[in-house]
C-alpha cells in the first residue's frame, strides 16, 4: 500500500559529466537541470517501488520544478521526494520534491508518477515500431 508521507532521499556528488555544459542544456560547468530533474524523479520512483506489486512499475507523467541556485563540480547534491497524494483509483501518485546542496536549497516542485503494468507498457511502446 502506498502511504502518504513516504520519503526517499538520494545523494550525489556533481562531476563534469553531470554539468549543463556536458548535457547541452547550458554552457557552464555547473550541475545541469536535466540531471537535477532525473535525480528528483529517481527519488520519487525509489520511494514507491518497494510497495508495488510484481510486474508493476511507475513512469513519470508530470514534473514541475524550479532550479534556483547553481552547484559547482565537486559539491554534493541531495534530492528528496515525499508522497503527498494518491488518486482515488490508486494509479497516480503525487510527490513534493526538493533538492539542496551543501550550501542550501537549489530546487523545489512537484512530480506525478503513474503506476503501470511494465509488460503491457513496453508492449504498447514497441508497437509504435510496427508499420
Amino acid at each position: 500500500m502506498i502511504l502518504i508521507g513516504t520519503k526517499c532521499q538520494l545523494e550525489q556528488t556533481v562531476t563534469e559529466s553531470l554539468t549543463a555544459a556536458t548535457v547541452g542544456s547550458g554552457l557552464l560547468p555547473v550541475f545541469g537541470t536535466p540531471y537535477l530533474a532525473a535525480m528528483l524523479e529517481n527519488a520519487a520512483m525509489t520511494a514507491m517501488q518497494p510497495v508495488l506489486e510484481e510486474g508493476q512499475g511507475s513512469v513519470g507523467t508530470h514534473l514541475d520544478i524550479s532550479h534556483d541556485a547553481p552547484t559547482p563540480v565537486g559539491m554534493k547534491v541531495f534530492a528528496e521526494a515525499e508522497i503527498v497524494n494518491v488518486s482515488a483509483n490508486g494509479k497516480l501518485v503525487d510527490f513534493q520534491v526538493r533538492a539542496w546542496d551543501e550550501k542550501g536549497p537549489i530546487s523545489s516542485g512537484t512530480h506525478t508518477r503513474a503506476i503501470i503494468n511494465s509488460e503491457r507498457f513496453l508492449a504498447r511502446c514497441m508497437a509504435k515500431l510496427e508499420p
